[in-house]
């Protein structure tokens, strides 16, 4: 049976959980969308990260560009 003590722990530890919860997922939101993007070319992405960029395997399916599949991943706003 549950004493008040254990309810008001269970309540304390339930607040602690949603707000963790809220500040976690509100946060990611918050990452989800960058005002600028960070790379807009492909030589700048080459550049910054030393790395050729290369396309998935879904974006050579569909038949794009590698211009194309660049601008899907850094340069599109309804991400």
């Amino acid at each position: 049976m549950a004493t008040k003590d254990d309810e008001g722990i269970f309540n304390t530890l339930s607040k602690i959980i949603d707000d963790a919860f809220s500040k976690v997922f509100t946060e990611k939101k918050k990452e989800h969308r960058p005002s600028t993007p960070q790379y807009t070319t492909i030589e700048e992405y080459t550049g910054k990260t030393g790395k050729r960029f290369r396309m998935s395997k879904d974006q050579k399916e569909r038949g794009l560009t590698r211009q194309q599949a660049f601008e899907e991943l850094y340069l599109n706003e309804e991400k």
